[in-house]
């Protein structure tokens, strides 16, 4: 295990991570942690108790000593796998939480924790492999809920239909509004599956089915590397802003909805983007108003407005839908989704840098350097904007066709259950996989 005397561990997958912490590194050793899942818990725990006193968590630290201590025991390895889902590193959970179950399998509470870990880390298929092996022991909320959940992120629409024909009506409201949002998600897939093929490459139709999202855009780098349509980094530009405001109108005629102004949120990169929008789309601008009717708000980063100061208050107000109201977002970030869901993206990205915000620039010695934020007023940018051109950037032409008419076409299947339920955000990039940076 490991030599108490001196408190280190002897296992070599965890050597660097503490050498780590010896050199002060503490997002190298959580960086070399995902490397050790293998090692015993106890000694994987014994890192961990180090790592936390240095990030000052003490919760964490005190549940990891404990496990050090006593591998053992079923309780102390569910309350560090507890704490550290809490604390956001659900990746060092699961080894010790699959231990409690294996010492204690009949226990709800260490299943539901174990599959909260598997989700928080998108191993869905894990969480429905799991659940399947203790279904005898499930109760329906919110157990089979949870095998419902994870089959549809797993990419399993057969075995979540199943599972899902299974739930009796739940007693609690809370259970109430989860099983209407999932019997959206069932409907969405139903309506997505008649014109895309919901395998581990269809990007827009996962996104569609799990959150109500019409995606515009694919990224046309890396598509065959490990992207799958999505970016890690992007370096944005007026026209491929204007090239997502295009396919947004285009979006709108499919679906043959037809709204009758442009709300604007209050941060400037959407005040800029929604004045093009305004532009493009042939209606009058208005700021932001909770329960305005048919108009399109206008967002270009929603993870931008919730830093505002009114942010999460309007991304409060955007959860509930207003009839006739339709979000559009133009960069929506994967990795860290916003709290709310758009019902129309562009394109989904690690990072992004605004076309009006200090990116890189090749330099007059032909090396990048770092330019400057583009200060102008926010209506001569948004003119800017609809004046660019809106050709899409050709990529490293190995991403797949996706002309105009792929994406009407799939809105015109979809329209009937598109606008309809709340905008839970989205905490899984789902069946669709890609690369990214730690």
């Amino acid at each position: 295990m490991f030599s108490r005397r001196n408190r280190r561990p002897t296992s070599p997958e965890l050597l660097t991570s503490w050498a780590c912490l010896d050199a002060g590194d503490l997002p190298g050793c959580l960086r070399e942690l995902r490397r050790a899942a293998a090692a015993p818990p106890a000694e994987v725990a014994l890192v961990v108790e180090r790592a936390a006193r240095t990030a000052g968590f003490d919760d964490l630290r005190e549940a990891a000593a404990a496990v050090a201590a006593h591998p053992d025991r079923p309780r102390t390895l569910y309350d560090y796998g507890y704490a550290c889902v809490e604390r956001g590193v659900p990746h060092l959970a699961i080894p010790a939480l699959r231990e409690a179950l294996r010492l204690a399998p009949g226990s709800p509470a260490l299943l539901r924790e174990l599959v909260s870990a598997y989700e928080a880390e998108g191993l869905h298929r894990d969480a429905v492999d799991v659940l399947l092996a203790h279904e005898d022991g499930l109760s329906d909320w919110p157990d089979r809920y949870l095998l419902v959940f994870n089959a549809v992120l797993a990419g399993d629409l057969d075995l979540a239909r199943r599972q899902h024909a299974l739930l009796p009506s739940p007693e609690e409201d809370t259970w109430r509004e989860a099983r209407d949002r999932q019997n959206r998600v069932l409907e969405r897939a139903a309506s997505a599956g008649t014109c895309s093929p919901l395998d581990g490459a269809d990007l827009r139709g996962w996104q569609y089915v799990m959150g109500g999202t019409v995606l515009g855009t694919l990224s046309p780098y890396g598509y065959d590397a490990g992207m799958a349509g999505r970016y890690a980094w992007v370096q944005d530009t007026h026209g491929q802003c204007l090239h997502g405001l295009l396919r947004l109108e285009s979006v709108l005629a499919a679906a043959g909805t037809r709204p009758r102004s442009v709300s604007l949120l209050p941060d400037r990169g959407s005040r800029i983007l929604g004045l093009a929008a305004a532009e493009v789309l042939g209606l009058p601008a208005e700021p932001f108003e909770a329960g305005r009717r048919d108009t399109v708000v206008i967002a270009y980063d929603l993870n931008a407005t919730a830093g505002e100061e009114q942010g999460p208050e309007i991304l409060g107000r955007l959860f509930h839908r207003t009839p006739g109201q339709v979000l559009h977002e133009h960069a929506s970030c994967w990795t860290d989704p916003p709290g709310v869901t758009a019902d129309s993206v562009t394109l989904l990205h690690q990072s992004v840098v605004a076309p009006w915000a200090a990116g890189l620039r090749q330099g007059a010695d032909g090396g990048v350097e770092p330019g400057e934020p583009d200060e102008r007023p926010e209506g001569e940018i948004a003119a800017a904007v609809v004046a660019a051109d809106p050709t899409p950037d050709g990529g490293d032409g190995q991403t797949p066709a996706d002309p105009a008419d792929r994406l009407t076409d799939f809105v015109s299947a979809v329209r009937g259950t598109w606008l309809r339920g709340d905008r839970a955000g989205l905490r899984s990039s789902g069946p669709v996989s890609s690369s990214r940076f730690l």
